[in-house]
């Protein structure tokens, strides 16, 4: 049974994370960066964020690797700002290295053992709460695109 339900995280994690990636499908670097609420929040900027979100789920929490030294922003909030060199292309990059990092650590855990990287959790634990984060931000992402394709029937 453990090793059905591991498959079945697995799977809801990928596909949340295909999800994420396919958001930025079509659209130019304009429309990907686009601004649509008073948050930082754009779709290419989510696909930033899923990326810290990989990092700090399944490398930080398990390994205790600082934030710093994976290269990801030290808060969630810092994690959708976009620089000059962030493009469609990089942050797609980065986040499929980082799901694929994600998925090399997790490997050989089991569900009940315990990490300790940030405080001492369940490997199934960090399964969840990263599926949440992400399920949440597909949500948004679905939304954001949503308005930007119909802006762009507005304004061909």
């Amino acid at each position: 049974m453990d090793r059905d339900l591991r498959a079945r995280l697995d799977v809801v994690l990928d596909e949340h994370r295909a999800a994420l990636d396919a958001c930025l499908d079509g659209l130019t670097e304009d429309e990907a960066r686009r601004s649509l609420v008073p948050s930082r929040t754009t779709l290419l900027g989510l696909v930033k964020h899923a990326t810290y979100v990989e990092k700090f789920y399944f490398d930080h929490s398990v390994t205790g690797r600082a934030l710093q030294r994976l290269g990801v922003a030290s808060t969630p909030d810092r994690s959708f700002v976009l620089t000059a060199e962030d493009t469609t292309a990089s942050v797609r990059a980065a986040h499929r290295v980082a799901c694929e990092e994600s998925r090399r650590i997790a490997a050989d855990l089991d569900l009940d053992q315990v990490v300790t990287g940030r405080g001492a959790q369940p490997v199934w634990s960090v399964y969840l709460r990263a599926s949440r984060d992400l399920a949440q931000h597909c949500g948004h992402a679905d939304i954001l695109r949503e308005q930007v394709l119909a802006a762009r029937r507005r304004n061909p």
